[in-house]
């Protein structure tokens, strides 16, 4: 069997198995989708958005891209802003960066990926931005994880900066902002920073 078709199988299963424990639930889930959160998070395949936070679809609205980078010129991420923030009015953005990230791994490392390098330049921006917090740490796997995480900060800091959020704010809409890291190797994630309009609210948990 080839592995197009395996995926075909794999597909007929997965539905019986869902009609199984709720015979309507296909029927329940095409009707109507009312999530309350936006996930903004990497491409990388070992970080499935509902499955680490234990959401079923319908739960859940979803952007990826590699590295998790939120620019002020992306027509595809920031019309999914919109429509989460204005349309399906969700109540949370959650930006999530992962440790061992390969687009900031290969920024650290001054590595050529292509058509990505362009992608990157926000986090060799980063980068040359916290350089001398950066040089401190010894091991380069060290840097990598801690820019990993100043990456989804910097990127859950331009989502706050768009016109949909803060025209949502500017309206005493219940919108937050979140920077998350996920840990491939224990897969529990922790939060960074935390953003609701109120300058008050503002938490960086590691600096």
């Amino acid at each position: 069997m080839s592995e197009i078709k395996v995926l075909f199988e794999n597909n007929k299963k997965w539905s019986l198995r869902m009609k199984r424990n709720d015979p309507l639930y296909f029927q329940k889930l095409s009707l109507l989708q009312e999530p309350q959160f936006l996930w903004i998070g990497c491409s990388d395949s070992r970080v499935p958005a509902n499955e680490i936070i234990g959401l079923f679809p319908g739960e859940l609205f979803v952007h990826r891209n590699i590295a998790n980078i939120v620019y002020a010129n992306d027509i595809n991420c920031l019309s999914v802003l919109q429509y989460a923030v204005e349309v399906l009015k969700v109540k949370h953005v959650i930006v999530c960066g992962h440790y061992n990230c390969g687009g900031v791994k290969a920024v650290v490392e001054s590595r050529k990926l292509g058509r990505a390098d362009a992608w990157l330049k926000s986090i060799r921006d980063i980068m040359i931005q916290n350089a001398p917090e950066l040089k401190q740490l010894r091991k380069k796997m060290d840097k990598i994880d801690r820019l990993c995480e100043l990456n989804a900060i910097q990127q859950a800091q331009n989502v706050c900066q768009t016109k949909f959020v803060q025209r949502a704010w500017k309206a005493k809409k219940t919108l937050s902002i979140h920077a998350w890291i996920y840990n491939l190797r224990d897969g529990l994630i922790k939060e960074l920073y935390v953003y609701s309009g109120n300058h008050n609210s503002m938490k960086n948990m590691l600096i």
